[in-house]
């Protein structure tokens, strides 16, 4: 008698819960429309220490800023980055794409690398660390630091940012430094990297702006 009684206690307690607890569905394709946006990530300031800092310029072409409706409008924010970054001394580096990647397909004739600006070499995909020289490079250069824009920012930018981390740097990402083909994918890339995705790429990630951003001696 006591284990029937405990049985329907038990059976009530979860009846009630279910109540409780709003019906979802199996899976979230077929959740998607209920889905509420978060909150934008708070912007945080920082201070670039220009000695152990490096800009990385990821895949500004002219076909890319072609399908990513924001691109341009970044520009004037990325060219002033980089020209900070060029009267500081920083290390700044290049990644191009194309068969083959040309300086003259970049979409500004203002964001053209320089004499002694490095040049990624085999940066491929949305990881530019993966078989390429960019690592070697930072080594080279006794860089902690990577500040990086572009023009995927759920794929170079994100990609990037995680390749840093895993390999010991710390990420600066300006969000006024990225674009997508749509807004929604520039949304997902600041908030996985502003604190929705893994602790050990957000702990190492300051997600920024231009506007927030001062520079050390």
């Amino acid at each position: 008698m006591r284990h029937f009684v405990g049985t329907l206690s038990a059976a009530a307690i979860f009846a009630m819960a279910a109540t409780a607890t709003p019906a979802v569905a199996a899976d979230i394709v077929q959740d998607w429309a209920s889905v509420k946006l978060p909150a934008p990530p708070a912007l945080k300031p920082v201070t670039v220490d220009p000695k152990t800092t490096a800009l990385l310029l990821l895949d500004f072409m002219k076909g890319n800023c072609g399908q990513r409706p924001r691109c341009v409008a970044t520009l004037p924010a990325v060219m002033k980055l980089l020209g900070t970054a060029r009267a500081s001394n920083m290390a700044v580096a290049f990644n191009l794409t194309g068969q083959p990647p040309k300086v003259e397909d970049m979409v500004d004739p203002g964001l053209a690398p320089r004499p002694g600006e490095h040049m990624i070499v085999n940066g491929r995909g949305a990881n530019k660390f993966y078989g390429s020289s960019l690592e070697a490079w930072l080594k080279e250069k006794g860089i902690k630091t990577v500040i990086v824009t572009g023009t995927s920012a759920q794929g170079a930018v994100s990609g990037t940012a995680q390749g840093a981390t895993e390999r010991g740097y710390k990420a600066i990402v300006p969000v006024d430094g990225m674009s997508s083909e749509d807004a929604f994918r520039e949304l997902y890339a600041a908030f996985n990297l502003a604190g929705g995705g893994p602790t050990a790429l957000i702990e190492n990630v300051t997600v920024t702006r231009g506007d927030l951003m001062t520079w050390g001696k």
